[in-house]
């Protein structure tokens, strides 16, 4: 299960509140900023939905969710405890009715949830919330990637939002995908140590070289099935412990 975060939108209060004309291309730059300052995706995401709030005008609540193969929704990221109870899960049992179009467009507006029929969304009408903005993050065959925008009047969202919010998302999807690379070279640096001092630690105890040490441990895993990252982490735990 993705990790959850709570956070309050007053932390941004140095951004302009629904920014119009030329202050919402400075907007955009501080925004932009600030989430490329992120150190990992999911700082990037919490701190989506704390900008989201103060860009995107009408907005009230954000929140950020990812959809699985199987249309389930797994929030991440939530400005506050509305968005939370909406997207907590005792609540997630399906995708939301309009979020189906998300796979072929960048954005979908709900104008009223309790308007009758399938454009209609209980849920979000029981918590208070009547109008929303979707939009898509990222989308592939595995996962569909949600920031959404809640507000509690009906026929919140217009053009105007949408444009801040298809800006908006742009800014995010290229800061995730810098923070996604980061991680992964971390973490790649991090597992190239790990294994390079379980190979030390092989090289030690059977009098072997470097490449036999390597080849034993790249068997073991194998062998056992079990990552080589994973495998090494143990061998250099029981030799600390030792």
């Amino acid at each position: 299960m993705p990790k959850r975060f709570v956070v309050t939108a007053s932390e941004f209060s140095e951004l302009p509140r629904f920014p119009v004309g030329f202050e919402l291309a400075e907007a955009l730059t501080a925004a932009a900023r600030q989430l490329h300052d992120t150190d990992t995706p999911h700082g990037t995401l919490r701190t989506a939905v704390r900008l989201a709030v103060r860009l995107l005008p009408g907005a009230e609540h954000a929140g950020i969710s990812v959809l699985d193969g199987a249309d389930r929704r797994h929030p991440v990221a939530w400005s506050d405890d509305v968005v939370r109870a909406a997207e907590s899960p005792t609540q997630v049992r399906a995708v939301r009715p309009y979020w189906h179009r998300l796979r072929n467009t960048p954005v979908v507006r709900l104008d009223d949830s309790e308007s009758e029929g399938g454009e209609g969304d209980g849920e979000l009408a029981a918590l208070g919330l009547r109008s929303a903005l979707a939009l898509r993050l990222r989308a592939d065959r595995q996962r569909l990637t949600v920031l959404a925008v809640y507000a509690r009047k009906p026929r919140t969202f217009d053009e105007t939002a949408t444009r801040v919010g298809r800006l908006f998302t742009a800014h995010v999807g290229l800061a995730l995908d810098s923070a996604t690379v980061r991680e992964q070279l971390t973490e790649a640096m991090r597992t190239r140590d790990l294994i390079g001092q379980a190979t030390g630690i092989l090289m030690e105890r059977l009098n072997i070289d470097a490449a036999q040490a390597f080849d034993s441990l790249v068997r073991a895993s194998q062998r056992e099935n079990i990552k080589l990252r994973d495998l090494a982490r143990t061998v250099v735990d029981a030799n600390t412990r030792s």
